[in-house]
């Protein structure tokens, strides 16, 4: 991911190569920690990196 804070539930379906539901479920389960900003929900850059890391660890 590049150097930005905060990304969008979008953004980070690209980035996974995930769909948005598949990431909103994970965000709703808590798997990937999220913050709600006014009506937009918003993923840490390193709460992405982490899940990914993970996954290493899991396989």
């Amino acid at each position: 991911m590049d150097d930005k804070l905060l990304y969008t539930v979008p953004e980070v379906a690209r980035h996974l190569s995930l769909s948005r539901s598949k990431v909103y479920e994970l965000v709703r389960a808590n798997v990937i920690p999220s913050v709600k900003i006014d009506r937009v929900r918003r993923v840490r850059g390193a709460d992405v990196m982490a899940f990914v890391d993970s996954l290493r660890s899991v396989a």
